[in-house]
């Protein structure tokens, strides 16, 4: 690691960089101090000497001073550049710039900016956050780059991560567990229940009986078989009537929302293998005021009668 941070690395390339610079202006100056050539008759020869098949001779104009002058501003601009700027190894520069420094000056100026957006937020409730046009437009700018990526850009999900645009909440909708949820984050788990509930027969009873319970296509034999064993190793999470418990994060079974996949052979998959999901905590990526304007946001995709009262 010494390699990289050793002085000699520095001063590797300020012999370059002065190198280029000396090496041009001597160019500069050669250019500028041109001969005039006489052949052997006393005539002014403007070629360089180098003739080709007999007679093609390469001519040795002088550079027009207008492009000279261009390339003398070009090297003193550079010089002026390196006084000024890094470029010169460790050198900083007389006015001691650098590209981090830029950049943490335009943050701070972002955020003395984006401080008086939220300053008009704060004594607001969420509810009334998400009547609130300016908010929501904020609100839909945070869900996008920070929450899209994994429920979509409409909000509606996709298998294995939730729509919130309905009314299905597996750890609760109301504003104070959607803003714990974004602090904290959520890890869901569904343990393997196959030797709880028996064999492989014993599963798809289960399976049947659940898929029962929303209305689904199901075998009512199986189903009917399954109730006793479902209630025996179920119902601790998801409820005696199937309906779950949000305080558990265990999803609602009687609805038709199935978040990781429909069908017999899916139920049975769950069952057999359960499920782990995590949703990360926004707490140290978002400021509380952008989770709490995201809270609103989220919280009025799924109330739309009342956000539309605020378009």
């Amino acid at each position: 690691m010494s390699d990289f941070i050793s002085s000699g690395w520095s001063w590797y390339v300020v012999g370059i960089v002065v190198f280029g610079l000396v090496y041009c202006a001597f160019v500069l100056i050669g250019a500028a101090n041109h001969k005039i050539v006489y052949d052997a008759q006393g005539n002014v020869d403007k070629t360089t000497g180098h003739i080709w098949d007999e007679d093609l001779r390469e001519l040795n104009n002088p550079l027009p001073r207008w492009w000279l002058f261009l390339f003398i501003f070009t090297l003193v601009f550079a010089v002026g550049y390196l006084v000024l700027y890094p470029g010169l190894g460790n050198n900083k520069g007389t006015l001691n710039w650098s590209s981090k420094g830029q950049l943490e000056a335009e943050i701070a100026k972002a955020k003395v900016e984006e401080e008086k957006i939220y300053a008009a937020f704060r004594p607001a409730a969420v509810e009334d956050l998400a009547r609130d046009p300016k908010a929501l437009a904020i609100g839909e700018r945070l869900f996008l780059n920070n929450c899209a990526a994994c429920h979509g850009s409409d909000a509606k999900g996709s298998k294995g991560f939730p729509n919130v645009t309905d009314t299905d909440w597996l750890h609760g909708g109301s504003p104070e567990k959607i803003s714990e949820t974004l602090h904290a984050g959520r890890n869901g788990m569904m343990p393997p229940m196959a030797a709880a509930v028996g064999g492989p027969e014993e599963v798809r009873q289960v399976a049947n009986y659940v898929l029962s319970l929303s209305g689904s296509g199901h075998n009512s034999i199986l189903a009917e078989l399954g109730k006793d064993k479902f209630k025996a190793a179920c119902a601790t999470c998801h409820g005696a009537d199937g309906k779950g418990m949000q305080a558990l994060g265990a999803p609602n079974l009687t609805d038709k929302i199935w978040l990781h996949g429909w069908g017999e052979e899916a139920i049975v998959r769950m069952i057999n293998n359960g499920k782990v999901n995590v949703m990360p905590a926004q707490a140290g990526r978002l400021t509380e005021d952008q989770i709490k304007v995201l809270t609103a946001y989220v919280w009025g995709l799924s109330r739309p009668t009342q956000t539309a009262q605020a378009q």
